[in-house]
């Protein structure tokens, strides 16, 4: 297995429900090493360029307008294979299609308020720290 690291992100509606810890503590119990974190609100024009992949698409502006709507915390987590460990972690982006016991299932109130973000491939991962985090900032 690969050392990885890949962004995590817990949404507004995660935060503001105090699962900041619970989230974290399963990232940890699933042997993920949290390398770098903070709560941050999110600018307009820090939402738009962290999706602007989304740009064109209708949910674009929804999404931004959530991600945007209270402070989310990111971090950065480490281990082997982190970016599918913390997907299977997380569980289908659509709660109602979420496997019993992940995030999504446990804590989401809609697709649109899913609770966490996490990258989905290896360059990805790269792109989204760099967007959060200087190299300097991770232990």
């Amino acid at each position: 297995m690969a050392i990885e690291r890949t962004l995590s992100i817990i949404k507004p509606d995660g935060v503001q429900r105090n699962l900041i810890g619970t989230i974290l503590t399963r990232f940890e119990e699933a042997g993920l090493k949290i390398v770098g974190g903070r709560l941050q609100q999110l600018s307009q024009a820090e939402a738009e360029g962290f999706y602007a992949v989304h740009k064109h698409r209708p949910f674009f502006g929804e999404l931004v307008s959530f991600m945007i709507s209270g402070p989310v915390f990111i971090s950065v987590l480490e281990g082997d294979d982190a970016i599918a460990k913390n997907r299977d972690l997380m569980g289908a982006t659509n709660p109602k299609e979420a496997k019993p016991g992940t995030i999504r299932a446990d804590f989401a109130k809609s697709i649109d308020a899913n609770t966490v973000h996490g990258s989905d491939a290896p360059e990805t991962a790269a792109v989204e720290i760099a967007y959060f985090f200087r190299s300097i900032e991770l232990v």
